[in-house]
């Protein structure tokens, strides 16, 4: 029963990552954002005055400079790990309306250059409370960014993300002056993406620096991408954990059957017909199944109830 409640866990886990990367599309609003980056790699930063370029194309709402800083909070234990991205605080609320921060928070980050907006359940985390001074510890980027907390937001999922001015870096950069990672565009409606997006990379396609645009959902896979072939990883161990059920199952009826020689003759001898017996071993494996079964379900239940982010 623990083996099955247990594989049952795993193969439930498993198929979760594949629905979050691969079919889950995530939030509406996210359907009316695209991502323009590099063509080459994300490792390529843009020139920033494509900004006002991509702006003037119909379809465009809003659109950000955004650049992953990929910083170090404290150390490297997974529960200091999370997301830290340098936009402009001006208008970037206006791509992210699915955001939700106090007018008065708002407006003090956008304000304090070295200020920061954290998602609420990042700061419960850690602890963080307006006003607080955070350090970051740059890994590829050459500064170590002194933040204070301005203001949080609230968002369904929470993504653990803290958001700076672009402003920072670029004064603290010299090099890194009028360049951006990506561009985060907010469209008018989600059926005019598809030509925003051929508008913006048809634009820039004979500029030094082409670029690829893409969804929101899309830009996060090939985050995922890069670790490999995530897919066939998840399949594969999907594969292996219903292949043990089925040979947990088989080896536990067939020891069963054996050790019970002499309870079967009993049987037997009392008029029980071969079916009859053999429903009594079927029913009894699949007891045990369903147990296992619920006691997976359980375990899975608390599990989502817990770490609702994941």
């Amino acid at each position: 029963m623990l083996s099955i409640g247990f594989s049952l866990l795993l193969l439930t886990l498993m198929m979760t990552i594949w629905r979050s990367f691969y079919i889950d599309q995530g939030a509406p609003d996210s359907a009316k954002r695209v991502i323009t980056r590099h063509r080459v790699s994300l490792t390529f930063f843009l020139p920033t005055y494509y900004r006002e370029k991509v702006r003037s194309l119909p379809g465009v709402v809003a659109i950000v400079p955004m650049t992953y800083f990929g910083g170090k909070y404290k150390d490297d234990r997974p529960e200091n790990s999370f997301a830290q991205f340098a936009t402009d605080p001006s208008e970037y609320m206006k791509v992210a309306s699915d955001k939700v921060v106090p007018a008065d928070q708002l407006l003090a980050w956008q304000r304090d250059r070295a200020g920061a907006m954290v998602d609420v359940e990042l700061a419960k985390a850690l602890g963080w409370k307006i006003g607080d001074r955070i350090t970051l510890q740059g890994t590829f980027l050459p500064v170590n960014p002194e933040l204070t907390i301005r203001a949080m937001f609230t968002m369904d999922p929470p993504p653990r993300t803290l958001y700076f001015h672009t402003a920072y870096l670029e004064e603290a950069i010299p090099w890194f002056k009028g360049q951006a990672g990506f561009f985060d565009t907010r469209v008018a409606a989600a059926a005019d993406v598809p030509n925003v997006q051929a508008a913006i990379d048809e634009m820039f396609r004979s500029s030094p620096a082409p670029t690829k645009t893409e969804s929101e959902h899309a830009f996060k896979l090939s985050f995922v991408a890069m670790l490999g072939n995530v897919k066939a990883f998840i399949l594969s161990i999907c594969a292996a954990v219903v292949f043990a059920i089925l040979l947990v199952s088989a080896n536990t009826m067939a020891m069963s059957i054996r050790g019970r020689t002499r309870e079967v003759a009993v049987l037997k001898t009392l008029g029980f017909t071969a079916r009859n017996v053999l429903s009594l071993f079927v029913g009894e494996a699949v007891a045990l199944s369903l147990a296992g079964g619920v006691f997976s379900f359980l375990l899975t239940l608390r599990w989502a109830l817990e770490f609702p982010t994941e």
